[in-house]
């Protein structure tokens, strides 16, 4: 399942990315999939967030497995945001994503940075207490993301 997941939504970024396919994409099909990609990232988060609460025994096998998944939502999270798609479809993006792109492309890579480490962290994790400083920079990563360039 995880990998047909990442399949998909890594075929479909490599469609949206290529010059002519992106050039012929409607605005509502890249807020399309950019939903998508916010909805299975979302869906892997909350098995973390839950472990770290303490709202569900801590594994390392799924939690390692969660966070892989989150990591690699955050390699292609930067091509859910195509030029042409802060206009359509119903979207929570802030104009700000396409007039500050150097300040949003800081928050992404810094989103991909911390997911990576919170991989390299899950790898060798014995209990929680290992993951959940980490876990909370990924959480600061995503945070920093929704506060400056999308619409509450």
């Amino acid at each position: 399942m995880k990998h047909a997941l990442i399949a998909a939504l890594i075929g479909t970024s490599t469609l949206l990315a290529s010059g002519s396919v992106l050039a012929q994409a409607k605005p509502e099909d890249v807020i399309k999939y950019r939903k998508s990609v916010y909805t299975v990232a979302a869906w892997h988060m909350r098995p973390l967030g839950a472990m770290v609460k303490g709202q569900m025994p801590f594994d390392q096998a799924v939690f390692l497995k969660n966070a892989e998944m989150v990591a690699d939502i955050a390699s292609v999270a930067p091509e859910a945001f195509a030029p042409g798609s802060d206009k359509g479809a119903e979207t929570r993006a802030k104009p700000e994503i396409w007039s500050d792109a150097a300040g949003f492309k800081k928050v992404m890579d810094n989103f991909q940075a911390e997911t990576a480490k919170l991989v390299q962290v899950a790898r060798t994790a014995k209990d929680v207490d290992a993951v959940r400083g980490q876990f909370s920079a990924v959480a600061k990563s995503c945070g920093a993301c929704h506060d400056s360039y999308r619409v509450k």
